[in-house]
Parts: C-alpha cells; structure tokens; sequence
C-alpha cells in the first residue's frame, strides 16, 4: 500500500507523460457491439472510428491494466469487491474501498456512489478522489499494415478468425467469425498520471507492473483462445511541472525509446522521485 493517509493534501504538481506504441502479437480483437453488424459481415467486428480505422479504445487498456493490478495486488476477492453494475445478467464487480493508502483507487479514482459490497454489507462513507490515470484512445499506425499484409488480409485492415464450438453429446457445430486487427499491427498509446502530491511518485511504478503484466495476459477478447497479445515499445517518459503549464517552460525527458524493463527500472529507482521537481 501506499504512504497516503486521510490527512494528505492534494495539489497539482505535475504531469508525467507516457507515450509508446503497442505491437499486435497476435490478432488483436476488440469488439464494437451488435449494433455495428453488417450483412455478410464478420459475426463480431472489431471497433473503429469515424474513418474507419480500427483502434484501441483507452477504457478497454485501463480497465485491463485496473483488471491485471487488482489482482496481482490480491484485490479480486469478493471481501474486496463492489458491484459497478447489479442488472440480471450483467453483473459487474470491481475492487474500491474506503483505504486511503488504497493504491488501485488512488490510481484509478474512488466514486462514493459505487459503495455496495458484493456481501450486501454497506462500506463506511467515502471520500471522492481524482483518478491519477487517465488513459487516451490508441489510433491505429496505419502504415503498419504492409503491402505484402494485405495482399493476404480478408479486409483492407483486418482479418477474419473463424471460430467453431462443437457440441459435446450431438456434434453438431456452432461457426463463427472474429474479425481481427491482424498480428505486427501497430497502435500509438499514451498515458498521462497526474501527480497530485509528493505521495503520489513511486505509484508510477505500478502503472509500469500493469504494463509488464499485460504483455503475458491478453488485451480484448478471446485471449484464452490465441487473440490479443500485445508487446509495448518506444517508450518516452517525461515530466511536466506546474511551470510548464504556468509559465510555458520546458518539459524533463526522463526516457527516451525504452522498453518495459527500461521503465520499470527507471520508476522503481530510489532518486525516481526526486525526478519530478
């Protein structure tokens, strides 16, 4: 846990900026809903935007670094657990609690109003704080999708995964298709924490363990079945101070073109926050 108490004040600092690309290892799907089918169109089409191109929307990569880092954190139990959704059928379970050296709410911010345990027992009152993450869409790089990609690709960006579930007494098979953004695709990311104390500072180096964890996970669906796995790279780190905003001064390079390791080594370094001043 973190080094936060009830008495920590909270004032702006500084940014930190985390920018990189993520590398599609594997077919990467990341589905847009029924409402975008489409006749004689893949059964479960990827998400895309206005032009067309697909992208990694920011909530589906903070939700699963969120997802990754309660568990590691032994957090995905359900004395830890609060329902963020009750409707039949579509229960959804998060971890939030009223700690305030909680480091998942720290990160990802505390709503009072999602405060019903799972066990139905009501947590005592807490207190709103700001999210310190925030997670933007990853377009698409769409030069990534080579000529000799599409020579061999069902779409002009995507490929479709057909799927198949066979009846275990009656053999009788139930086809479908996945559309996928294909594998050695690439998406430009970034990721901005916020530091809002002192305290706040070594916290970035979970958000470099989310990162690590995801690598060996899966991102989007159908990861248990080969899809989504992902490989980060060409990470720039650097630090915005209050001056940069206030007085248009420059900006701290702290990484230039690491990896993962580069940054975690960086963010779990002893001098790291005295970095950001």
């Amino acid at each position: 846990m973190s080094s936060h108490t009830a008495a920590t004040e909270l004032t702006f600092l500084g940014k930190v900026i985390l920018e990189g690309e993520i590398t599609c290892e594997t077919g990467l799907h990341i589905g847009a809903g029924k409402g975008s089918l489409e006749i004689g169109g893949a059964d479960n089409p990827v998400i895309k935007d206005a032009f067309g191109l697909p992208y990694i929307p920011g909530s589906s990569l903070r939700g699963r670094l969120r997802s990754l880092l309660e568990q590691t954190s032994g957090l995905a139990v359900l004395s830890e657990l609060v329902y963020l959704s009750k409707r039949k059928g579509q229960e959804v379970r998060i971890h939030q609690s009223d700690r305030p050296d909680d480091e998942i709410c720290i990160l990802f911010g505390r709503n009072p109003g999602r405060i019903e345990k799972v066990s139905g027992e009501a947590l005592e009152a807490a207190t709103a704080t700001p999210a310190r993450l925030t997670v933007y869409d990853a377009p698409l790089l769409v030069d990534s999708i080579t000529p000799q990609m599409r020579e061999n690709l069902d779409d002009e960006l995507t490929e479709v995964k057909s799927e198949n579930a066979v009846d275990r007494i009656t053999s009788q098979a139930n086809p479908r298709t996945l559309e996928r953004v294909p594998s050695g695709a690439r998406f430009s990311f970034r990721l901005v924490f916020d530091v809002l104390c002192d305290e706040d500072k070594p916290l970035l180096a979970r958000v470099a363990e989310g990162l690590r964890l995801l690598e060996d996970d899966a991102l989007g669906g159908g990861g248990s079945r080969g899809s989504g796995r992902v490989r980060f790279g060409g990470l720039k780190l650097a630090w915005r101070g209050k001056d940069y905003y206030a007085k248009g001064g420059g900006e701290v390079s702290l990484l230039e073109s690491g990896d993962l390791a580069a940054l975690q080594q960086l963010t779990a370094a002893e001098d790291f926050a005295g970095k950001l001043a």
